[in-house]
């Protein structure tokens, strides 16, 4: 279950109640006449199944209470109420398959910033991998995929074509636009540092080794794991509970082609270099394919059980047409 707390004008608090109290899959309704102060308005308090949240909040939006009122979501972890477990039998579909796309917009949001922690996280990311490609450790190359934080603008970037945010797809571009030349350009000083005290050898190349070569030898099966993840991956934010991103995170080599890039550039070995430069582009195009098309058939479902829920309820059912964004 969600629960709504939603700010209305009071010209059309009428109409808000009237659509809550229409739909089976709403319980705990509430109203407070006057209560808010700012924005001034009243106050109806709700829950709803998940699997009805965003039909409703669209709603809502469409008669411009995101606008001159407000809408919060919570979801509810537990509840014991015999009406709240008819609201969500009402509901139509699986809860654990529902998507709240106000939520998935909201993790994404905030996981686009270029801030001075992505960047940070970036570099060491890429120092880590560095490292790794010295020494041809699998486990560090893992572990540089663990704590890069790119996952984030690649799905906002994801969510925001699919949703027409161009805000929110400014803000994911320009963090990918700057955070891979901050971590490639680490990986190049440390490895110039790393050449000059002695820890690296001036002839070391990166494909020699095995367990590593992979990051600058790309093949079809790298593009095929990295659409694997970019689906998995947007997948596990538009579901309510997933513990599934940090194998995403783990499966492809976005961190570790980035570092090599700038490991080969320092050691002037332009075959790596290229290859690494291939790898790194293959992930990323794979990801964002697979990510688009993934939240695509999800919003596509979302929208048919939507238009089923409005005919079932009695309300009337609304053209499959996109939402202008801003």
């Amino acid at each position: 279950m969600v629960h709504l707390r939603i700010v209305v004008p009071e010209d059309r608090c009428g109409k808000v109640l009237d659509l809550l109290e229409a739909s089976p899959s709403t319980t705990n309704l509430v109203f407070l006449a006057g209560a808010a102060r700012q924005p001034k308005g009243d106050v109806v308090l709700c829950d709803i199944a998940r699997e009805e949240a965003s039909v409703l909040i669209e709603d809502l939006k469409e008669m411009g209470i995101g606008r001159d009122g407000s809408i919060a979501l919570e979801q509810i972890d537990s509840q014991v109420s015999d009406a709240a477990e008819r609201a969500e039998r009402a509901a139509r579909g699986m809860p654990s398959d529902a998507v709240v796309w106000e939520e998935v917009e909201a993790r994404t949001s905030e996981s686009t910033e270029l801030g001075g922690n992505f960047l940070v996280f970036m570099v060491l990311a890429c120092l880590i991998a560095s490292v790794g490609i010295f020494t041809g450790s699998p486990i560090l190359i893992v572990g540089a995929m663990v704590v890069g934080p790119e996952f984030g603008p690649l799905a906002g970037l994801c969510v925001a074509l699919v949703e027409r945010r161009r805000s929110v797809g400014l803000r994911s571009l320009t963090a990918l636009a700057v955070g891979f030349p901050v971590g490639i350009t680490a990986a190049f000083l440390f490895t110039l540092i790393c050449i000059a005290t002695g820890l690296v050898d001036s002839g070391f190349k990166s494909t020699e080794n095995p367990l590593t070569q992979f990051i600058a030898e790309p093949d079809t099966f790298s593009f095929i794991v990295a659409a694997f993840a970019g689906a998995a991956g947007v997948l596990s934010l538009t579901s309510a509970k997933s513990g599934a991103l940090v194998g995403v995170l783990i499966s492809v080599t976005t961190i570790p082609a980035a570092a090599n890039i700038g490991v080969a550039a320092a050691l002037g070995n332009w075959h790596d270099w290229l290859g690494a430069i291939i790898q790194l582009t293959v992930n990323l195009s794979a990801i964002i394919i697979a990510g688009v098309l993934m939240l695509y058939v999800e919003r596509r479902r979302q929208r048919h059980l939507g238009d089923g829920t409005r005919a079932a309820g009695g309300l009337p059912a609304k053209p499959d047409r996109s939402r202008s964004r801003r």
